[in-house]
């Protein structure tokens, strides 16, 4: 009889993870901006009553193994309010733009994974005759699993301009950790030793990576070090500048305002993308026209952003950030003169090398 019944437990369980599979692709586009919007509220109490769902599973197997139709019956009701925890999710995001949904979309789906775990692992439990202690232990894991995913929801950002900015600040960490390593690059004499054996191993050559640079090249990382730094500061003011209008934010908006942070956004991810490329071209052999074409599309970036926030801020909240731009930019242009000086003169010593 135990394996029949485990049969139709996984039946009843496939049929919810189809429904469920079903009801996450009304995720892939955004409820249309006419419909009502649900409270996030709402969606943070239906939340806490899933993660209570999950603990009555849980407690399923804290004594004696469950009977199939408690196990079922258990099944369902979370089921029930999964499905209805996805339903008023989506119906909170009335008006949410690209990256707030992702927030969203990515924290539902930690909860969903988890949940289906939790329940297949209840399954696969039952019925296994002298239920093998070393197996037991798994059940309050992946309920904790369900917990901890929606204690997550709840650090979900509430606003476009939050997520936006959010996303802005894992800008800036990036910049920052490329700052650093320019920041720790050595001479070559600084590790320059008899002792130093040639024949080291992989993870020692990684990491002395950045610690063989010549006076010169260290002199170009030093430049390098200055774009990096300046961009970080123009980063920080324009996430400074963002929050400064949350409270600007409105739903009815059709989407222009959010539309323009999102620009914002991409310009400013573009521009940490470009700044790690930077750092990797420090290390050598450093190569002078990579970077001046790097720092030409970094200017090209600041200089667009620049105008976009001239066209929706007020001068009080983009004063410092425009000031940062203008100290980047000129930053750069002095860079690229000097960049230009140092590959005339390496072309000159190349010329004079040759053998004629």
């Amino acid at each position: 009889m135990v394996k029949p019944k485990r049969n139709e437990l996984n039946q009843t369980l496939s049929s919810y993870l189809n429904t469920i599979n079903d009801t996450l692709q009304l995720f892939e586009h955004s409820p249309p901006p006419t419909q009502d919007k649900l409270n996030w509220n709402d969606v943070l109490n239906m939340s806490d009553h899933l993660s209570r769902q999950a603990t009555i599973v849980g407690m399923l197997w804290t004594g004696e193994p469950p009977e199939a139709e408690a196990l079922k019956e258990t099944m369902e009701s979370y089921y029930n309010t999964l499905q209805g925890f996805l339903l008023l999710c989506h119906g909170s995001m009335v008006g949410a733009g690209p990256t707030l949904s992702s927030s969203i979309q990515a924290s539902v789906k930690q909860i969903v994974d988890s949940s289906f775990k939790l329940l297949h692992g209840s399954v696969s439990l039952y019925g296994r005759g002298s239920y093998e202690k070393d197996r037991k232990p798994s059940i309050p894991q992946l309920t904790g699993a369900v917990w901890e995913a929606c204690s997550n929801l709840k650090k979900v950002p509430t606003t476009n301009i939050k997520a936006i900015g959010r996303a802005m600040t894992q800008v800036a960490v990036s910049v920052k950790d490329v700052l650093r390593e320019m920041e720790e690059l050595k001479p070559a004499s600084a590790c320059s030793s008899p002792e130093h054996d040639v024949s080291a191993n992989s993870d020692e050559d990684d990491d002395d990576l950045g610690d063989d640079l010549s006076p010169e090249e260290l002199e170009v990382a030093a430049l390098v070090a200055g774009i990096v730094s300046e961009t970080l500061m123009v980063v920080k003011e324009l996430i400074r500048a963002i929050a400064s209008m949350i409270k600007l934010e409105n739903p009815d908006d059709n989407g222009g305002f959010v539309d323009s942070f999102e620009k914002l956004l991409r310009l400013c991810q573009g521009t940490g993308e470009e700044i790690d490329e930077l750092g990797a071209c420090v290390y050598p052999p450093q190569e002078l026209s990579h970077m001046k074409q790097i720092l030409e599309r970094i200017k090209g970036n600041i200089s667009e952003v620049e105008v976009d926030v001239n066209d929706f801020m007020n001068s009080s909240s983009s004063e410092a950030f425009l000031g940062a731009c203008t100290r980047l930019q000129s930053l750069i242009e002095d860079i690229k003169t000097e960049l230009d000086t140092r590959t005339e003169a390496e072309l000159v010593s190349n010329m004079q090398n040759v053998t004629l």
